[in-house]
């Protein structure tokens, strides 16, 4: 779905969101290595890294006293209690910053951080990454192996709540392939897909 757009082209902060393990983080990936034109924030947490995670990479890692302090100096565009323990959050400066110098900003967060940054800035643009099916989507979850059974079960719980809110975004996507799911991102952004190749492995967030 697709709401038009009457502005004239410039530079635009797009968000991404959508249910845990749909793939957000696979399709970021893919637009930083494919599409470098493309800023893509990178989200503060307080929740420890995953194997293989870099700080400063994949997420800024703070303790709770760092993120309390941007926090109390309004320093983060947007933040939320993810699967009601760890916070995360978009600081601002960054994501300004490059609008204002004309790059084309991706911001890839939760349900949560969407509305509160749709409430700050409504000019964005929105959209949602659906997976092909409720089946899928538990299939990823389970497979990527990241959480024990009841961090799985507290995700799918929060997984239900966020499929119901597609009807808010602007646009929505189903990451059944990921090239495909991020070249139809591109093109929602309003710049030329490069042309996808096949992709390799599993689409998880």
């Amino acid at each position: 779905m697709t709401r038009t757009d009457s502005a004239a082209p410039r530079a635009r902060l797009t968000v991404l969101a959508g249910p845990t393990a749909v793939g957000k983080g696979t399709v970021s990936a893919d637009v930083r290595a494919r599409y470098p034109e493309i800023w893509l924030s990178v989200s503060a947490t307080t929740r420890p890294p995953r194997p293989g995670e870099v700080d400063g990479v994949h997420y800024v890692f703070l303790t709770d006293e760092e993120f309390d302090r941007m926090v109390e100096h309004g320093e983060l565009l947007e933040w939320a209690v993810v699967h009601g323990r760890n916070r995360y959050g978009t600081p601002r400066g960054p994501v300004l910053e490059r609008l204002a110098d004309g790059r084309p900003v991706l911001l890839e967060i939760d349900l949560q951080g969407a509305r509160q940054v749709r409430e700050s800035m409504p000019d964005a643009r929105f959209v949602f990454l659906a997976p092909p099916s409720w089946e899928e989507l538990v299939r990823r979850l389970v497979g990527r192996g990241t959480e024990d059974a009841e961090e799985r079960e507290r995700r799918l719980g929060t997984a239900r709540v966020e499929l119901a809110a597609e009807p808010e975004f602007d646009h929505t996507i189903v990451n059944d392939e990921v090239h495909r799911a991020t070249d139809e991102l591109v093109a929602v952004m309003g710049l030329a897909p490069h042309g996808a190749g096949r992709t390799t492995g599993a689409v998880n967030a």
